[in-house]
């Protein structure tokens, strides 16, 4: 087997369908990468693009997008729920098959040296690439998102750790990272009271004392007049979906406030969901060989 390296770089556009669609096609044109989901969120204003290859075509596919969306997306005319620092926000390299985190370090940091050289955009690192501890957590990076950061910069703080010193005009910077998968999981709530959702969001998420591996905030979905907590867990294993999906409809009970449904973006691994499976089923003794399609993969 070859090796295997997934990227999901997060674009900062979810309402222009034609500018998303663009920069989507930036990757479908690049050989040696398989294009496995994209989706967009026009409250967000963020879209997620996931696709698989070797290191060196991903990285090709990531500096093709970058362009595209260098050239379509101006951070200042840009507003979303979701923290942002640049038209391409973030892009983590993932270790799937035959590579190690730290390979996918190194090429995160190759990576983000071809971002500045030909196109201009600064990066900061962050994850295993991260070049401090502090970077290391990607919301130290975004604290004050593309305006604090532009200000900061402006006054010669927060530098970026290639190119710079001050941002891109209109695209901003980005985050070049290396991180093993994470699971992008939203929980909507029957309000439309965004104060609920950001107190649940504190109770959960790691920095102020919930879960170690859970990141989380509260998001107004303005369409449907609700909100969301809004999360990112980047460990299932140690923190698998059903134990925070209980914290939070606890949680919200004691707001006489009900969890209305909840949304994965992107994709998922499949043992989240057999964790999830197994333990509302309540199933004994249950394993992964249990289930038909694995038993017949491995024929």
């Amino acid at each position: 087997m070859s090796v295997l390296v997934q990227c999901v770089p997060n674009i900062s556009e979810g309402r222009r369908q034609d500018v998303v669609e663009a920069v989507v096609d930036e990757v479908r044109k690049t050989t040696g990468v398989h294009l496995l989901d994209y989706s967009s969120d026009a409250d967000h204003n963020r879209s997620v693009i996931t696709f698989v290859g070797d290191l060196a075509s991903v990285s090709q596919a990531c500096l093709a997008l970058a362009r595209k969306a260098v050239a379509e997306i101006d951070m200042n005319q840009h507003a979303g729920a979701h923290p942002r620092i640049g038209a391409v926000d973030v892009v983590p390299l993932i270790p799937i098959e035959r590579i190690t985190l730290k390979e996918c370090a190194q090429g995160a940091w190759e990576l983000g040296q071809r971002l500045w050289d030909e196109l201009g955009l600064p990066v900061y690192f962050y994850g295993e690439a991260a070049k401090s501890l502090e970077r290391a957590n990607l919301s130290n990076i975004r604290k004050g998102q593309y305006e604090g950061l532009k200000a900061a910069t402006a006054q010669g703080e927060r530098l970026p750790d290639v190119g710079g010193p001050q941002l891109h005009p209109t695209a901003g910077a980005v985050a070049v990272g290396a991180r093993m998968p994470l699971i992008a999981f939203n929980v909507n709530l029957g309000t439309g009271d965004k104060s609920v959702a950001d107190t649940i969001a504190r109770a959960v998420r790691a920095r102020n004392g919930g879960f170690a591996t859970v990141k989380a905030m509260g998001v107004y979905l303005e369409d449907r007049n609700q909100v969301q907590v809004s999360m990112n867990l980047e460990n299932y294993k140690r923190t698998p979906m059903y134990r925070v999906l209980e914290t939070i409809r606890r949680e919200a009970a004691r707001f006489g406030v009900p969890v209305v449904g909840t949304e994965i973006v992107g994709l998922v691994p499949q043992e989240a969901l057999l964790e999830a499976a197994e333990w509302y089923l309540q199933v004994e003794d249950f394993c992964l060989e249990q289930v038909l399609e694995n038993r017949l993969r491995n024929l």
